[in-house]
């Protein structure tokens, strides 16, 4: 990558000819501009995107030439018709064909005759050269324009006869180039001064991926290669102002670990005594001492800037994850205060009508079949304890390792959790209370390893912490891949799927009200939940003060069941921890090759049984199909 040196101007021809040697080898090339500005060469491609003037003149056709993997800034123009005369020839006969595309703005915004009832219109001009190919990708560019449905304005377009820009037309005549020119209304800006900052957001994005899709048809129509998708024409090198927010955004997650600092450390003298209480109190649970500050960590999260983060996708993630990280650190900030479950409810969401519809569904069709979540009914089988469940998930981590030796988690005996497992970071956390039935640990290990550690390591192995940290939202979809994989591995017992409807029947409940000991009637007397099982998921629906997490199993599974029958894959869910909705974002950028491949992938899908209930959910069913005839 070849940049401005710090010690002595370089001479124009010296850096001229590193920036042609290093296209000419398909390196990145970053390079500032004598006269202000920037060269920008991510790989080599059929187009580059210019924009001359100042940054405070015309910040977001900045922006939005700042966005592609290949463009041109600069405030001289002179400067950038030398370094665009040295480039064009190179990339021209890379390729066999180059376009030029230069974006800028109006200098105001002015008022249309518009009959428009609600949505006022605002003008963006196009002017192409007369090539058929620079002709289609103006035509590809204003349709996408044109069917885009901003808030607040929509956008006019008009094709112009004339060349917009006299600077661009004597560079064409001067290279060859095609040529497309942009000029757009700033609408980002008040009358009285200042920006507003969503329309700002929604111009950059909107003519940044209609420009993307009039390259592709530019590409398209000189045949040079075939494109998955135009958004695969983005970038594809990390520069350096994406890797400093993705530390300074790793450093705020890191310093706190949101799930056991809302996880009690009484559980077994909670029981006891609420059962002394004929169940009828309200428990006392104690926490551990928050290891964060909360007002100085919010402080460092907001402190972080994001205004050279060019590329736009990046960009949306990493503000989504710092508003999550707000909320958490909210949500923690007020542990055991009322104000706790509206934090919840907002980071979490509520519980929506037709979940709780399908929660209480499977509720009244196990209830309806006899099923029992009480382990002292029916048949005694072999029970694992915390030090079995610690050796088997060893030596699942081991299988793991062998696969790829980056999987260097570790398992961890803790006195100071309720019953069960917990995966932090890239640790097992199993508590010393935990005794199960041997069926359950495989099944359980894949869900907390085979998915929770998995894209955990398959994250780091992408080069961004936020992709192992986890998007905005991840933990819907990464619990309903985890309870799949349960399904996957042969566990899916009745007893687990009543679990997991009983969750977010009690945390409806909760969230309209109810006090903890009404929410363990319900489930015990309403529900047929035994008194332990009850108690269970009572205390996790009211952990810290009333945490609607618990309702996220269930909708991510159905989430993840939708996906599969609509012909979805499963691959960018083991790229690291996403959302549902980041699933075409993961796709784009893999495409981009801005992601890996997953370095390892779970051994449940590789075994005939995994391979054979995958494909039969990828024919559609419904949670309550998961469990196999004759289980019930």
């Amino acid at each position: 990558m070849t940049r401005a040196r710090a010690s002595r101007k370089p001479q124009e021809a010296e850096w001229l000819d590193e920036i042609v040697d290093a296209i000419r080898q398909g390196m990145p090339v970053r390079q500032a501009c004598p006269g202000g500005g920037r060269l920008h060469i991510d790989r080599p491609l059929p187009f580059l995107y210019v924009h001359l003037g100042g940054s405070d003149r015309e910040p977001v056709a900045r922006a939005i030439a700042q966005a592609n993997a290949s463009y041109l800034v600069a405030d001289d123009v002179p400067s950038a018709r030398t370094i665009i005369k040295a480039i064009a020839p190179v990339l021209k006969e890379r390729f066999g064909a180059l376009i030029l595309v230069d974006v800028g703005e109006f200098q105001q915004d002015q008022r249309l005759a518009d009959d428009a009832p609600l949505l006022e219109s605002f003008e963006i001009w196009v002017w192409t050269t007369q090539d058929a190919a620079a002709t289609d990708a103006g035509l590809s560019f204003s349709t996408a324009v044109g069917q885009n449905k901003m808030r607040y304005r929509r956008p006019r377009v008009e094709k112009q006869g004339s060349p917009v820009s006299g600077s661009l037309t004597s560079i064409v005549e001067e290279t060859g180039c095609s040529a497309m020119a942009i000029r757009f209304a700033p609408i980002y800006r008040p009358p009285d001064g200042g920006i507003y900052p969503e329309l700002r957001d929604q111009l950059v994005a909107t003519v940044f991926d209609a420009g993307l899709r009039g390259c592709a048809t530019f590409i398209e129509r000189h045949q040079l290669f075939s494109l998955p998708t135009h958004r695969a024409l983005g970038r594809k090198v990390i520069v350096d102002a994406v890797s400093r927010v993705d530390r300074a955004i790793d450093d705020v997650a890191s310093s706190f670990d949101f799930l056991l600092a809302v996880t009690p450390i009484n559980a077994e003298a909670a029981i006891a005594a609420f059962r002394r209480d004929d169940c009828r109190g309200e428990p006392d649970f104690l926490y551990r001492p928050l290891t964060v500050q909360v007002e100085t960590a919010k402080q460092k999260l907001f402190s972080i800037s994001f205004d050279h983060i060019e590329d736009p996708v990046l960009h949306g993630l990493y503000r989504e994850k710092q508003g999550e990280l707000e909320l958490q650190l909210s949500l923690i900030g007020a542990r055991q205060t009322k104000r706790f479950v509206e934090f919840g409810r907002a980071l979490y969401g509520p519980v929506e009508p037709s979940l709780l519809a399908e929660a209480k569904g499977i509720l009244l069709a196990l209830s309806s079949a006899g099923a029992s979540d009480d382990p002292t009914q029916g048949n005694v089988r072999p029970q694992a304890d915390c030090l079995s469940v610690a050796r088997s998930a060893a030596a699942m981590i081991e299988s793991y390792r062998e696969r790829h030796d980056g999987f260097e988690a570790r398992v961890e005996l803790r006195d100071d959790l309720p019953s069960g497992l917990m995966v932090t970071g890239s640790k097992l956390l199993v508590s010393t209370n935990t005794a199960m039935d041997q069926a359950r640990v495989e099944p359980l290990l894949a869900h907390e390893i085979g998915v929770h550690l998995l894209t955990y390591f398959n994250g780091s192995a992408q080069g961004l912490r936020l992709f192992r940290t986890g998007l905005s939202g991840y933990e819907g979809m990464q619990e309903g891949l985890a309870v799949f994989a349960e399904y996957l591995a042969g566990g899916m017992t009745p007893a687990r799927l009543k679990l997991l409807a009983g969750r977010v029947v009690g945390c409806a409940y909760m969230l309209d009200g109810a006090s903890f000991a009404e929410t363990f009637s319900l489930l015990q007397n309403s529900h047929d939940f035994a008194t332990e099982a009850a108690f269970n998921i009572t205390l996790r629906l009211f952990r810290g003060g009333g945490l609607a997490k618990d309702a996220i199993y269930l909708r991510g599974l159905l989430e993840l069941l939708d996906h599969l029958a609509r012909g979805g894959a499963l691959d960018p869910f083991w790229m690291g921890k996403i959302a549902s909705q980041h699933f075409m974002v993961m796709q784009e950028l893999a495409s981009r090759g801005l992601l890996k491949y997953p370095v390892v992938f779970p051994v449940f899908l590789d075994t005939p049984v995994g391979k054979s209930r995958l494909e039969r959910a990828r024919r559609g069913m419904r949670p309550i199909d998961m469990i196999q005839s004759g289980e019930i």
